[in-house]
């Protein structure tokens, strides 16, 4: 068999599980991300053990590299460590702050909630973590194998998250060594034609994303795994989304009605903020925006927002500036937190009578569950109010059936129970966190050194399907380029 190969574990021909495992030789291998299913992805369409599961080997594999800390991404990270891999788990340095918070919420949730067998969990995680600053190689601990190193750089899609380019070298070449520690360059790489560099592009941001510089494409690529979550469509209004939030926000306020936001507790919530804050402050004295309260109903958003506050060093130019200039992106007087459990049911009855309107942002960003289903359950029949979803909904997911259905004045299923829908429900795509078809075709065109491959992953088939097309329209006639569309694997190699 000629290597490298990549065998994939989980979201390949779907948008959840992202699990990816790249063969060095027959004995050797590195796990990128070992993420969660959800929705229709799900095993019996729920959260069983079976999908859960590490139902491959673990013992070849020598690393695994978290690209980013999204649930769908490290979501099987537990049972990762339970089918007893003990090597290193890479990531970057906000990802490392990030990692434990999410890790810690996942196993409360869907594992124990002793808080001795958390913490011990939580123990070994940290002793197994290694924090790889961007651009900086990492030399990976293969047993009788070819030398292989990796490095991450900056994906835009929330804080921490990262492409891997992963160099895998032929005939025992021992030039990448030594790495871990020693910052590696583009002209270095460029000197080593003999190795093979495959690069994992993990979940793309979008340019002009709040908070988050636009990720920049590798030099090159030989093998490129690419997402394709949004292959077959453009976002709207990217540079207009302010406004478009804005003019949500005004309707809520003229109907006395609220504005509510299913929202990640990492990663949306933080833009949300960032972009309301901004329209607060813009307003003039006299508008009714400086009255609109914010409400985040999520302990898990708060305590991360806290953590994206503390690593503000890793913002985009401009949210620096407005620290620089006195504002409090993340932190301003409108901003009400939920914290206690009482707190958040008294809240949903509150604003359910309340004719003063509010913007609530609260988890899970797909409706599957969380305290977001308790204020659509009090607020889907009431025609003042609104239902604004910012990023991808799965299909099987009751965010997908709320945009479906509503429209049609239908209903959706909440904790076994319909639910008519009388809300607005809309979508409002300028603020995803992914790249748009234009973007992912870029991210390939922009390389100095075109892939000789590329697999699409993380996409639903139409929409990797569009991408292909895309792609072999964009890319130069000259340009031999073999791009497939993989499916996942349960064997061993």
């Amino acid at each position: 068999m000629d290597y490298p190969v990549i065998t994939h574990r989980g979201g390949a021909s779907g948008v959840t599980g992202s699990c990816h495992q790249l063969w060095i030789d027959q004995n050797n291998s590195i796990l990128v991300d070992c993420g969660l299913f959800q929705g229709q992805e799900a095993s019996n369409g729920d959260n069983s053990f079976d999908q859960l599961k590490i139902n491959f080997p673990v013992e070849s594999v020598r690393a695994m590299v978290v690209t980013h800390v999204h649930i769908d991404h490290i979501g099987r990270l537990p049972y990762l460590l339970a089918a007893g891999f003990r090597g290193p788990i890479i990531c970057s340095p906000p990802s490392a702050v990030l990692l434990p918070l999410v890790i810690e919420d996942a196993l409360k949730i869907g594992f124990t909630r002793d808080k001795k067998l958390i913490e011990r969990f939580l123990d070994q995680v940290q002793n197994q973590l290694v924090v790889l600053p961007y651009k900086v190689w990492y030399q990976i601990p293969v047993v009788s194998g070819l030398p292989a190193r990796l490095r991450l750089k900056r994906a835009g899609h929330i804080l921490g998250s990262a492409y891997v380019e992963a160099d895998l070298f032929a005939g025992g070449d021992n030039r990448c060594v030594p790495i871990n520690g020693g910052r590696g360059s583009e002209s270095a790489s460029r000197e080593n034609t003999d190795n093979i560099r495959v690069v994992f592009s993990g979940d793309l941001g979008a340019p002009w994303s709040p908070l988050l510089p636009a990720p920049r494409s590798p030099y090159r690529a030989d093998i490129l795994v690419l997402e394709s979550t949004y292959g077959d469509r453009l976002h709207e209004h990217r540079r207009d989304r302010r406004y478009q939030l804005q003019q949500y926000a005004q309707a809520a306020l003229n109907k006395k009605g609220h504005l509510i936001i299913p929202a990640f507790s990492i990663g949306r919530t933080q833009e949300l903020l960032y972009e309301l804050e901004d329209i607060i402050h813009r307003a003039g004295p006299e508008s009714p925006l400086k009255q609109l309260q914010i409400i985040v109903d999520s302990p898990l958003a708060a305590r991360f927002t806290e953590a994206y506050r503390q690593l503000k060093v890793w913002w985009d130019s401009e949210a620096r500036q407005r620290v620089q200039r006195g504002r409090h992106p993340l932190s301003f007087d409108a901003l009400y937190t939920v914290d206690r459990h009482d707190e958040h049911l008294r809240t949903v009855q509150y604003l359910h009578k309340s004719h003063r309107s509010a913007v609530v942002i609260a988890a899970s960003g797909m409706v599957s569950g969380g305290r977001i289903v308790n204020y659509l359950k009090a607020m889907l029949g009431d025609t003042r109010h609104q239902v604004l979803f910012t990023g991808y909904q799965a299909r099987g997911t009751p965010g997908a059936d709320i945009l479906k259905y509503a429209p049609v004045g239908g209903w959706v299923l909440l904790d076994g129970q319909r639910y008519s829908i009388r809300a607005e429900a809309v979508r409002l795509s300028g603020y995803s966190a992914h790249a748009d078809q234009k973007d992912l075709v870029n991210f390939v065109r922009r390389m100095r050194e075109k892939p000789r491959q590329i697999r699409l992953v993380h996409g639903d088939d139409p929409a990797r399907k569009a991408l292909k097309q895309a792609l072999l329209c964009q890319l130069d006639d000259d340009t031999d380029c073999d791009i497939v569309l993989p499916a996942e694997s349960s064997a061993p190699g």
